[in-house]
């Protein structure tokens, strides 16, 4: 969808400009169709930019202007958004993820991420962590999880963040705010609570489980963004802190955690306490790009 669109306003501004630099030109289709381009990646101001365009277009009395108004609804920059979980970003769709984000051209992407397959029953997948149980996975899972965020930002040229809506509703919408003026490709990955993590007392405390997740250092908050490196700037940011102590609280506080204490308990103490060093390597290895980005 974004490369037809795209390919359409490409050709549409070819168009004009011939007309801009005609004789047909007035001095306000020219001033107009400047304002245009200056624009013309950004969401925000391009759409008054397009009116203004059309506007001063509709005044040509030329046959030539008739294809490109019939056209007119591509003219604006569009926003494209793409949503999927992450069985499909982490797993069965990561290739064309990947590709789609190697192209380097101006979408953004959002994963839920909900550390499994929870819209086919809860299948492990390359996003589930150590020590949970799910389908094929029945003993927990031994792998710790797949670093999509770090295997995005190793392009250099791709907005990325991790969010948590619950846990920190600025930082979230900050991140969804630069991927949006980014212009290139972004990934933004969200923490998502799922009915099949079985948190205790129900979905009703999905937010709740988020500043959970946050606090005990499970999830970690952050964003890299590539507009400030070609400011000088520091583009890596961490927002999340180290972990309070709860790790462990965390954990036994979902069942998809609890069940192997229940199942396997000597088991589920080695894996859990994998999982706790593997999120305060995680962390440090996170305060260690700070430094490394400056």
């Amino acid at each position: 969808m974004y490369s037809g669109q795209k390919y359409i306003r490409d050709n549409l501004i070819e168009s004009i400009k011939e007309i801009a630099e005609s004789d047909k030109a007035s001095a306000g289709l020219k001033d107009a169709f400047a304002k245009f381009l200056e624009t013309k990646d950004n969401t925000l101001t391009n759409s008054p930019a397009a009116e203004a365009l059309v506007a001063e277009l509709e005044k040509v009395n030329c046959d030539c202007v008739k294809p490109i108004l019939e056209k007119k609804a591509y003219l604006p920059k569009k926003s494209v958004w793409i949503f999927g979980g992450d069985g499909w970003a982490y797993d069965i769709g990561f290739g064309g993820l990947d590709h789609v984000l190697a192209s380097g051209e101006n979408v953004n992407v959002m994963v839920f991420d909900t550390e499994m397959y929870s819209n086919t029953g809860g299948q492990a997948s390359k996003a589930s962590n150590i020590g949970e149980v799910c389908q094929f996975a029945a003993a927990g899972k031994e792998m710790g999880k797949k670093s999509l965020a770090e295997i995005a930002m190793s392009y250099g040229y791709v907005y990325v963040a991790q969010i948590a809506l619950g846990a920190n509703p600025a930082q979230a919408l900050k991140a969804i705010q630069e991927a949006e003026a980014y212009n290139g490709p972004s990934l933004i990955i969200g923490y998502a609570p799922c009915e099949l993590h079985g948190v205790k007392g129900g979905m009703n405390h999905c937010q709740d489980e988020m500043k959970a997740a946050v606090k005990a250092g499970y999830w970690n908050l952050f964003s890299f963004n590539p507009a400030l490196k070609a400011e000088g700037k520091n583009p890596f940011t961490l927002t999340s802190k180290e972990g309070d102590g709860s790790y462990q609280a965390f954990l036994n506080n979902e069942t998809r955690y609890s069940a192997l204490t229940r199942k396997f308990p000597d088991r589920a103490k080695v894996l859990f306490d994998r999982n706790e060093q593997a999120a305060k390597a995680r962390f440090e290895h996170l305060q260690k790009l700070v430094e490394l980005y400056k």
